[in-house]
C-alpha cells in the first residue's frame, strides 16, 4: 500500500483523483445514512421503540449501522419510497382537483384558467401544473 501512497505523490494527478476519489466516498457514506434515517422515520409497521434502537444504532456506531440496516431492511426501502411517493402526487391531485374546482362539468378553457390561477399563486409547482393541464386536455 505504501508504494501506491508514493506513486500518488509522485504524480499529483494520480493524487488529485485520489482525493477526488474519497470525498465521493464520503459524500455517497453521508447520503446513505441520511437515506436510512429518513427510512426510520417513514416506517410505519415499526414500533417507536424498534425505531429508537436502529436510530441509536446508526448514531452511535453509523458504519456497522448502516450495514445491518441494510442487510435486515434495505429490501423494503424502495417499496416505502414508492409508496410515499405515489401518496403524495395522489394528495396533489386531490388538491389540484380540489382547488381547480374540477368537481362539476367545466369546460377545459375554464379548467385551465382555474389552473394558471393556481400556477400564478405558487400553490402548485410548474411540473405540477404540466400534468394537469395534459389530464384536462386528454380527458
Amino acid at each position: 500500500m505504501s508504494s501506491y501512497v508514493n506513486l500518488a505523490y509522485d504524480y499529483p494527478v494520480l493524487g488529485a483523483f485520489w482525493t477526488i476519489m474519497w470525498i465521493f466516498l464520503w459524500i455517497m457514506w453521508i447520503f446513505l445514512l441520511f437515506r436510512v434515517i429518513v427510512d426510520i422515520f417513514r416506517d410505519d409497521s415499526m414500533s417507536g421503540w424498534g425505531k429508537t434502537g436502529w436510530l441509536v444504532f446508526t448514531i452511535v456506531l453509523p458504519f456497522l449501522g448502516v450495514f445491518v440496516y441494510l442487510i435486515a431492511r434495505g429490501k423494503d426501502m424502495g417499496r416505502r419510497e414508492q409508496k410515499h411517493a405515489q401518496a403524495k402526487m395522489e394528495e396533489t391531485d386531490r388538491y389540484i382537483r380540489e382547488t381547480a374546482g374540477t368537481t362539476g362539468p367545466a369546460s377545459e378553457a375554464d379548467q385551465l384558467a382555474k389552473l394558471s390561477e393556481v400556477r400564478a399563486r405558487g400553490d402548485i409547482s410548474d411540473e405540477e401544473f404540466r400534468q394537469a393541464k395534459e389530464k384536462v386536455l386528454h380527458h
